[in-house]
């Protein structure tokens, strides 16, 4: 191959990169993108509105509806089946290991920071003196990062308020002696 071929080569290159360049410079100019008012597709769950989701999520500065009366009447294997999408991050077994979130054996009453095994994140660990009251779970449950802003769960939360009486009801039952309700 010559060294004209290599040059035709290179010059195609070349103006094909240009092209592109120039296109998306044009296409930039032409089109003014926006930010859309709603999403067009709502994944319940994620961060979703609560009349779109079926929920009956407060806005983010409302007070929760005590969890106390909800916690009555939970039902524990409901909330075992709930908590199964914790069960990616967290163990509940008595003596478990930690995963990528701690074990969550015997939370129900016990500090923020429970687990000595567990890197918390520096919001939790400024929480460490504080006890998970139904509460507070209810309060962490229903958003984790706007109860610790700056926590390292990923989780949106639960939404519905029976559901997370649910799963803070089976979370009470992970104890060798749950602490009586509220």
């Amino acid at each position: 191959m010559s060294s004209f071929e290599l040059n035709k080569i290179a010059a195609a290159v070349l103006v094909a990169g240009i092209t592109a360049m120039v296109a998306s410079i044009l296409g930039g100019m032409l089109i003014k993108p926006h930010a859309l008012e709603k999403n067009v597709y709502v994944v319940e769950g994620v961060g979703a509105p609560a009349a779109a989701s079926g929920g009956s999520a407060p806005a983010p500065d409302a007070p929760l509806e005590p969890i106390a009366p909800l916690l009555a009447s939970a039902d524990v294997k409901a909330g075992e089946a709930a908590a199964k999408k914790c069960a990616a991050c967290h163990g509940f077994d008595k003596g478990g290991a930690n995963k990528v979130g701690p074990n969550l054996w015997d939370v129900v009453g016990s500090k923020h920071g429970h687990s000595a095994t567990f890197a918390y994140s520096d919001a939790l660990k400024k929480m460490a003196a504080q006890d998970w009251s139904y509460e507070e779970l209810n309060k962490f449950l229903a958003n984790p990062k706007t109860y610790a802003p700056g926590t390292k769960m990923s989780f949106a939360g639960i939404k519905k308020a029976e559901e997370r009486a649910q799963v803070i009801a089976y979370l009470r039952s992970l104890s060798d002696a749950p602490k009586p309700l509220p």
